[in-house]
């Protein structure tokens, strides 16, 4: 992800870490997600979907 590269420079580093994805998956990928009518009738969110995606991807260890 581009936008994690960006965020890791603008913080100092020339390396992506796992925090920087998580903070950014969710607003650059709402955009990307739909929800059924029944579903946005019970409140859920775009963001609140990516954030579970997320929760539930384990974080890559270092080899």
């Amino acid at each position: 992800m581009k936008s994690a590269q960006a965020l890791a420079l603008l913080r100092g580093r020339d390396f992506v870490i796992p925090d920087d994805v998580k903070e950014l998956a969710p607003p650059v990928l709402t955009h990307r997600i739909i929800l059924r009518h029944e579903e946005r009738a019970q409140g859920a969110s775009s963001a609140a979907v990516a954030t579970e995606i997320l929760s539930r991807v384990p974080v890559p260890s270092p080899a």
